[in-house]
């Protein structure tokens, strides 16, 4: 089932979240989220941007979100899209599911187009977003330093109107 995000997911939501964090480099954060930073996050984004869960048997196996993409007024418009499904919950669709339900509701909220920000190589996430359409538009090099290596960072874009 996929529902509506709210503060009180914020803890199952931060642990999918603090795995990538500890054990990838899909996310550039270094250490752990407190759980208080990320519902200070998490508020902040509900005030303006479509949230999303994915729950099964009372568990959330995942979540996708849209936020600023860059603070300046002319940037409005566009936002940044995040999805992240726990670790182990992959080949369910969950991903799929989500980014659908992201971005019909990034449209009835007007937004025009929606970047995906993705650590390169990431063959599993740039997938999901050919699949709804994105199309790269920029390769980073070497713009993250994670786990002593430089990561590339490819921007997918959609236009939703």
């Amino acid at each position: 089932m996929i529902r509506k995000a709210t503060l009180t997911d914020a803890k199952a939501l931060l642990e999918i979240y603090n795995y990538y964090v500890i054990n990838t480099v899909v996310t550039f954060d270094e250490t752990p989220i407190s759980l208080s930073v990320f519902k200070e996050k998490i508020a902040l984004i509900l005030k303006g941007y479509p949230f999303f869960v994915y729950e099964e048997h009372n568990e959330i196996l995942g979540f996708a979100y849209g936020s600023k993409f860059r603070p300046k007024p002319a940037y409005n418009y566009t936002v940044e899209s995040t999805v992240y499904v726990k670790n182990g919950a992959h080949g369910k669709q969950i991903g799929s599911k989500l980014y659908a339900e992201l971005i019909a509701g990034l449209k009835q909220q007007k937004f025009k187009s929606v970047l995906g920000v993705l650590t390169i190589p990431n063959p599993a996430s740039v997938k999901l977003h050919e699949k709804f359409g994105f199309t790269q538009v920029a390769l980073l090099k070497d713009v993250g330093f994670k786990f002593d290596t430089w990561l590339d960072v490819g921007i997918f874009q959609l236009k939703l109107n």
